[in-house]
């Protein structure tokens, strides 16, 4: 079993993960994005989460920055989840791990398409180049960023040998 978090990894994704790498998290977060759900009974409905896993992610949400906790106008013990920023920031994400699942994990056509609101053209997301465009996962590499701990670094640079070579 997995721990909440991965302290022994220097990667955004692995940071990624501890805050929407739980079951039910990106489910969460796509009925927030894309079906408009605030409330905590519609999340509950929707998905069939049992409640006390479904109030931690949505406080684990709060305490991250994703959502927002709101009372709704006109009952005080009602509250409702609002995206912020930061958690709609994870639609592209959701979208492309929906193309991902169309084409590896889906049985058959795709139940879900996602469009334009302004015109109803498909909308996907790429991989791009900023000089030449669309680029293949394949011709994708990586380079040491900026935020790389330098001790991190330290630690990974070859050794020379005896004769300095």
């Amino acid at each position: 079993m997995l721990g909440r978090t991965y302290d022994s990894q220097v990667c955004s994704i692995a940071r990624a993960l501890e805050l929407v790498g739980e079951r039910w998290s990106l489910l969460i977060v796509r009925d927030a994005l894309f079906a408009g759900v605030t409330r905590f009974t519609d999340f509950q409905h929707n998905l069939g989460i049992a409640t006390n896993v479904l109030q931690a992610r949505l406080d684990a949400f709060v305490e991250a920055g994703l959502m927002e906790r709101r009372e709704v106008a006109g009952s005080a013990a009602q509250r409702e989840y609002v995206l912020t920023d930061k958690g709609r920031d994870l639609a592209p994400t959701l979208v492309a791990l929906t193309a991902w699942g169309d084409r590896w994990a889906a049985p058959g056509e795709p139940p879900i398409l996602y469009e334009h609101a302004g015109c109803g053209a498909a909308v996907s997301t790429t991989t791009t180049c900023t000089t030449h465009g669309p680029v293949p996962a394949d011709e994708v590499a990586v380079a040491i960023g900026p935020g790389m701990p330098a001790e991190y670094l330290a630690a990974r640079r070859p050794r020379r040998d005896a004769s300095g070579g």
